[in-house]
């Protein structure tokens, strides 16, 4: 198996070089905007020119939690570039990680500090961990570390605490997975596989389409299902537009369905249905400013690219 890839992200901060030092090696505010960590404790140092050593615990859910240690120093060069140096091990069975190393360093610019990392591991459970790691940890991580950074740097740019910006990305999450499910579903059950439930009904009584309702529940029933593919397939910055699309839809939707005035009164009829997807849409269009993005860091370094 080929060796994977390193760990790289970068990100520009608009700030001086000491307060985001401060923000990134204080372990209490460290661990408040990096979703690896949700621990970080320092040691009692022996000398002041000994390695500063470090336990970390990641809470992973169902009350199991994955700890290690690692020590870090840090460097000032000419230019002001400082630099963090680490290593980091685990003695935790369940931990895939075994031990790594890596970097962390702030570069002075006339936009702020250029600030990036680059870290490797040693994975436990032999071929299968490796598997494990290339398929899905590797990634996860590289996300993660993205977007902590990008949460980082909207912390100290305009103060949005990284907590908050977890919140309001759950929010923006359920939002557009919510409505892509909705549309899914919609166009699948009751247009494509249970017509008889309804639906078929609905559009014979218009007189629009003369003996081809069959054919056109079809084509509605698809359409509903591409544009509930569209939510969980476009990306942050088209996801607006397709909130937007979204909202006109409904409402000519529900204008549509004036002409059968008794589905108002029906279990899940237009008013109900309709509005609480409006509502997420809204909610999602309120929560897309200032959310931290992954996709904003860089992933390689420039002389890659």
């Amino acid at each position: 198996m080929a060796k994977n890839k390193p760990i790289y992200v970068e990100s520009t901060i608009h700030t001086d070089i000491e307060t985001l030092w401060k923000y990134t090696q204080t372990p209490e505010l460290h661990e408040q905007w990096d979703l690896r960590f949700t621990k970080i404790s320092y040691l009692p140092k022996k000398a002041e020119a000994e390695p500063q050593r470090f336990l970390y615990q990641t809470n992973i859910g169902f009350g199991i939690s994955i700890s290690g240690e690692g020590e870090s120093v840090g460097t000032t060069e000419r230019d002001e570039t400082k630099t963090s140096v680490l290593k980091f091990w685990s003695d935790n069975a369940i931990s895939l990680i075994r031990e790594g190393s890596g970097f962390w360093r702030y570069v002075p610019g006339e936009d702020g500090i250029r600030f990036f990392t680059r870290y490797d591991y040693q994975t436990r459970f032999g071929t299968i961990g490796r598997w494990f790691d290339r398929m899905l940890f590797r990634p996860m991580m590289g996300w993660a570390t993205a977007w902590s950074f990008d949460a980082l740097r909207l912390w100290v740019e305009k103060g949005i605490h990284p907590k908050l910006s977890l919140l309001r990305s759950l929010t923006e999450l359920i939002s557009w997975s919510v409505l892509g499910f909705i549309w899914i579903y919609q166009g699948l059950f009751p247009k494509l596989l249970y017509p008889q439930t309804g639906e078929l009904q609905l559009l014979q009584a218009t007189h629009l389409f003369h003996g081809y309702e069959q054919l056109a529940l079809f084509f509605v029933g698809a359409g509903e299902i591409g544009f509930g593919l569209l939510f969980f397939l476009v990306g942050r910055k088209r996801r607006k537009a397709l909130y937007l699309w979204n909202l006109c839809l409904l409402v000519f939707l529900g204008l549509g369905a004036l002409s059968q005035p008794n589905v108002f009164v029906e279990p899940f009829n237009p008013v109900t249905l309709n509005l609480s997807m409006m509502a997420l849409s809204l909610s999602g269009i309120i929560n897309l400013t200032d959310l931290p993005n992954a996709n904003a860091c860089l992933r390689k370094p420039a002389t890659e690219k």
